[in-house]
């Protein structure tokens, strides 16, 4: 028996790692930094998954990016991608996701938390990003954050009242099922 369970945590790991790796390249270019899909999908990953295995499949989407897969923003991939000037951001969806799925898995039925607690994990790679873009553009830290931060706020508090809205139908079900282990 715990064989089949082992099979499945690591069946559902790799649909969420594949589900960030069909989101995470669609992007809208508007300057250095695109917007994209990676934190939503992350977002969903966590309610899915749990804090632990929702990071898993995080690093996963992460490491294929890194061998050169084109599942970054844009149908980008490798090593120049994570060493480049978006690369702080997504090294800081790891951070995201773990303060992100604290708060989901701790407190769930409290939509308002997991609200703030996303937030908070998006701030967090927001500094991750600003700082390594500042760094690697040779720019201010005011002008990292004019470029990398502001414009993206509206849409990515946006993409996280989507996930507070569709998180929490996502995990019900898997609970009531009782295919929900965090």
């Amino acid at each position: 028996m715990k064989n089949k369970s082992n099979i499945y945590k690591m069946a559902v790991i790799g649909v969420m790692a594949a589900v960030i790796c069909i989101l995470g390249p669609l992007s809208i270019p508007i300057g250095v930094i695109p917007i994209s899909f990676t934190n939503l999908a992350i977002y969903f990953a966590l309610y899915t998954l749990g804090m632990k295995k929702g990071s898993v499949s995080y690093i996963i989407y992460m490491l294929i990016g890194f061998v050169g897969v084109p599942v970054f923003s844009g149908f980008t991939g490798g090593p120049s991608k994570i060493l480049g000037p978006t690369g702080g951001y997504i090294i800081g969806f790891f951070f995201m996701a773990l303060i992100a799925g604290f708060f989901i898995d701790t407190f769930f039925n409290k939509w308002y938390l997991c609200f703030i607690g996303m937030v908070v994990g998006t701030a967090v790679c927001y500094a991750f990003g600003t700082v390594w873009l500042s760094y690697q553009a040779h720019l201010s830290l005011g002008s990292a954050l004019a470029a990398g931060v502001i414009p993206f706020i509206p849409g990515d508090l946006i993409k996280i009242l989507i996930a507070t809205l569709i998180g929490p139908q996502i995990r019900k079900p898997l609970i009531k099922a009782n295919l929900f282990q965090a």
